[in-house]
């Protein structure tokens, strides 16, 4: 029988990163290997707040913020390790990123972050966002856990 992978709905979101409307980038995530790997889901809306100024005749998401997305996707899946209960992962820095497509208003955008290293309060993790399949974002990002 195969294991089912832990899937973390809104409300285990909230219970699990601190990041509150309107700046909660993240819907759903899918623990795929614990301490390991995790998809997230962000549904993009033509009502989020960014579009009024990004760019109000052309909407696309800022890339800053897909970036962010991966982030708490990222300090998600790290939350639910028992060593770092009650411990936040602080965004610390970003290496290689690169845009590859826009995201745009009606997007689904799946987000998958692999830890790479966790060594002392030093986690590395790698990040590739995905709408239909397509490469829009990949980035390596550095989080200091507190």
């Amino acid at each position: 029988m195969e294991k089912q992978n832990k899937i973390l709905n809104a409300l285990d979101i909230l219970k699990s990163i601190p990041h509150r409307y309107p700046f909660l980038l993240v819907d759903r995530v899918e623990i795929l290997e614990e301490k390991k790997s995790a998809k997230g889901i962000k549904c993009v809306s033509a009502n989020e707040l960014f579009f009024h100024g990004h760019f109000p005749d052309r909407p696309i998401m800022p890339g800053v913020l897909i970036l962010e997305s991966m982030a708490q996707t990222a300090a998600a899946l790290m939350s639910t390790d028992p060593m770092l209960n009650g411990k936040f992962a602080f965004f610390a820095g970003v290496n290689k990123a690169k845009f590859r497509k826009q995201v745009i208003p009606g997007d689904v955008m799946e987000i998958f972050i692999t830890v790479d290293k966790i060594k002392g309060k030093i986690a590395k993790v790698s990040g590739v966002c995905k709408v239909k399949n397509d490469v829009v974002c990949e980035a390596d990002l550095l989080f200091a856990v507190d």
